[in-house]
């Protein structure tokens, strides 16, 4: 004892803790350490680049849908692009993404149609009905309820001793949730492959960081519950797969959960049902412009000799002939009936169902 450090009031120091915080690329876009080996592939690099343009695009339109009274309620990723799109490029086909509402990034890069995405916001939950991987799991709009699911999975997955990891995301707000707290100290004690990734946008609603915990990190968090937490800059989409990959690959080889903490900044409104100038500072929002993760990657692209403004141009077009065949789509979908609304709730329909199902689908009652 005598030989331990001896912390004020000469009381032992029985453990420490650190977290580390990770970024390779500058907001102006130059290295500020070397980078990680995958980052010397530029098929790779144009491909994370070409996913977070077409996301900024894609909410542009959804946004326009929304205001014009085609689509409902929705949720902008602007300036969080690198996040979803850096952890959905590490995942596996065969592991499990528990996205919250603010992730479509994620869900286009594992295969989900951008009409889809629409008809979900429009209020259709054949949404949900994803073409991407059919076992990851759909919106989940109530905050932080996923993170239980995500312990869930992850358990079932070392049950039967398969090597796939659950990731979930969530923001800010939610690790101020029971349900986040939870889901992590069962993670933790029974060491399960699942990844938490907190998108650290600054802003719970209209609740700044600051009001939300007194912890100085996120990622510290993850301390409490047994395992390693680690901050990343969620404006550098090169940080944010190389931290996914390692913390994905490390769940999968049974050393246990990991927590991302992406730093980010919402740039847009919470909702197209918000108004984020009656709470921030104009000059806070334009501040963070400068911190962006499309412009960042890009700047570094052109300077590496990886991308020119022909193919930018070609881009932009692109983009917006996928997006606007996507919207045709959704728009000529035909609606849901009403009687469908009964539709798997149950293995059998109790009877008094029955009777309800025919009636509105206009069927005599036999």
């Amino acid at each position: 004892m005598a030989s331990k450090k001896m912390a004020d009031g000469g009381l032992p120091v029985i453990a420490r803790f650190e977290v580390r915080h990770r970024n390779y690329l500058a907001p102006d876009g130059s290295i500020s350490r070397p980078l990680p080996a995958f980052a010397s592939d530029a098929t790779l690099l144009v491909a994370l680049y070409r996913a977070m343009v077409l996301m900024r695009i894609f909410d542009r339109k959804a946004v326009a849908l929304q205001r014009t009274g085609r689509l409902g309620t929705y949720a902008v990723s602007l300036g969080q692009e690198a996040v979803s799109v850096g952890t959905a490029s590490a995942m596996r086909a065969e592991d499990v993404l528990l996205p919250s509402y603010r992730d479509n990034g994620a869900l286009i890069w594992r295969g989900v149609g951008l009409e889809e995405i629409l008809l979900f916001w429009g209020g259709d939950e054949r949404g949900n009905h994803f073409s991407g991987p059919l076992q990851d799991f759909p919106f989940c709009v109530p905050v932080g309820s996923q993170a239980p699911h995500a312990a869930g999975a992850a358990y079932a997955f070392k049950l039967r001793r398969k090597p796939r990891v659950a990731v979930c995301m969530f923001g800010d707000g939610a690790t101020s949730k029971g349900d986040v707290y939870e889901a992590m100290n069962f993670a933790g004690v029974h060491k399960l492959p699942v990844v938490f990734v907190a998108t650290n946008n600054q802003w719970a609603i209209s609740v700044p960081l600051r009001l939300q915990t007194a912890a100085e990190t996120l990622a510290q968090k993850a301390i409490a519950a047994g395992f390693i937490g680690e901050q990343v800059d969620g404006n550098d989409v090169v940080a944010m797969r190389a931290a996914a990959e390692e913390a994905i690959a490390a769940a999968r080889d049974g050393q246990g959960p990991r927590f991302i903490e992406a730093v980010t900044y919402r740039l847009g409104d919470h909702t197209t049902a918000d108004d984020a100038a009656r709470y921030r500072p104009a000059e806070d929002v334009q501040a963070h412009w400068k911190e962006e993760p499309i412009a960042r990657l890009r700047t570094f692209l052109v300077g590496q000799k990886m991308w020119s403004k022909a193919e930018e141009e070609q881009l932009a077009t692109e983009c917006h002939e996928r997006i606007e065949a996507a919207v045709e789509r959704y728009l000529t979908t035909e609606p849901r009936r009403p009687e469908t609304m009964f539709d798997h709730l149950y293995g059998k329909l109790p009877k008094a169902y029955v009777a309800q199902r025919r009636e509105l689908a206009g069927e005599d009652d036999v």
